[in-house]
């Protein structure tokens, strides 16, 4: 994803530069006419990329609100609060897979919200498991 951020901005970079180029060394006509031609492909580029992005998006937000816990997946094994505990082997993995739905993830205040499966943890103050 940085790489292509990189490229965009080398790319606008350089058109940019050109056009100045060409606008200096050329007349103005020849450059306002590149620059229209130049305006209306990004723009096209950038509505192709808008819509893929909209269509390709997990469509989950993830939000916790002061003193809340939210995961976009599956919380396994924690220890969450004052003095809490997790003891004993580890907890194998099921082989379940993150939901991916459109759902939103929301935790209130003080409360804990996960996307996914719950399993092995402990919540609260001086808890165990």
């Amino acid at each position: 994803m940085r790489g292509a951020v990189w490229s965009a901005v080398v790319l606008a970079g350089a058109g940019s530069a050109g056009l100045v180029t060409l606008a200096a060394v050329g007349d103005l006509n020849t450059a306002g006419q590149a620059a229209s031609i130049v305006g209306a492909v990004v723009g096209l580029a950038g509505a192709v990329l808008s819509v893929l992005a909209l269509n390709g998006g997990s469509g989950r937000g993830v939000r916790a609100e002061r003193g809340g816990i939210a995961a976009g997946g599956n919380i396994t094994g924690n220890a969450i609060g004052a003095r809490s505990q997790v003891s004993g082997p580890r907890t194998p993995a099921h082989g379940t897979t993150d939901r991916h739905g459109t759902d939103e993830v929301h935790a209130d205040p003080g409360a804990t919200a996960a996307g996914g499966d719950i399993t092995d943890n402990a919540f609260g103050d001086g808890s165990r498991r």
